[in-house]
């Protein structure tokens, strides 16, 4: 399998599981304080994770030098 396409299936995830976050923080399904320190938590997490995974990508883009501009929606790459 394509590194390419491994890491925006991961992106993907990471991308459903804080909307899932935000939306149950949003809709007010959080009944306490602990519960949403540790959904904030999460959230943050996953951000972290897609800012890095963000930045691996944008490394590897310059390191190639052929501009090429990668989709992750679709896993491919165009140039």
């Amino acid at each position: 399998m394509d590194p390419l396409v491994v890491v925006a299936k991961l992106q993907k995830v990471l991308q459903q599981n804080l909307q899932r976050i935000g939306d149950t923080m949003i809709s007010g399904g959080i009944d306490n304080m602990e519960k949403y320190q540790y959904m904030l938590g999460q959230a943050r997490a996953y951000q972290y994770a897609l800012q890095e995974i963000s930045n691996l990508l944008k490394q590897k883009e310059r390191k190639d030098g052929k501009g090429n501009v990668i989709d992750l929606g679709k896993g491919s790459s165009k140039t």
